[in-house]
């Protein structure tokens, strides 16, 4: 995969769903909203570098633990869900898979990125879909994601695993959504 964020910005509100969870807490956090300054994180549809986010989801990762990223992509796809709503591209309850591709149609909106990378649906079936991850954005903070949108459906039994893995030697990863109902 491409790593490269040169000139790749996305929109402050993601920022701001990352420190969402620890506003409450500046002061026991302050390296992590240090990392904003200079930065208009107050407006929620200003550019920011996706530096700065990849940046401060390294810094969850390696100081608070992986389920806060989990729990971050939870937030950002109530985010996601809520602009989908808004821009009535879906409606509250859509099936799974009609959610996946406004993510797909979303990522490409909400993440200004001159290689156009963000997501892709690999496979489908009734019970499951496959997702790749093409944007340098935290792996693990997009098992969140895709579980909070998938369960914006109304359907049960959500699980998110990983089928491939940058970290273990694939091209991109890729995420196996399933449901129950």
């Amino acid at each position: 995969m491409n790593h490269s964020v040169e000139n790749v910005t996305l929109y402050a509100v993601f920022i701001q769903d990352v420190l969402r969870n620890y506003e409450d807490k500046q002061e026991e956090y302050a390296e992590l909203f240090a990392m904003t300054a200079g930065y208009p994180i107050d407006e929620p549809f200003a550019k920011v570098p996706m530096k700065l986010y990849n940046d401060m989801c390294t810094w969850i990762e390696v100081n608070l633990g992986r389920f806060n990223l989990i729990r971050i992509g939870r937030n950002i796809g109530e985010t996601v869900h809520q602009n989908l709503v808004a821009q009535d591209l879906i409606q509250q309850a859509t099936e799974p898979l009609g959610v996946m591709q406004c993510l797909v149609i979303a990522a490409s909106q909400m993440i200004q990125d001159p290689e156009g990378r963000g997501w892709e649906i690999v496979s489908h079936d009734s019970k499951s879909i496959v997702m790749r991850r093409t944007q340098t954005f935290n792996s693990i903070l997009q098992l969140g994601l895709l579980d909070g949108l998938i369960r914006k459906t109304g359907v049960s039994g959500v699980k998110v695993d990983y089928i491939k893995k940058e970290t273990e030697g694939a091209e991109f990863d890729e995420y196996l959504i399933t449901w129950l109902k």
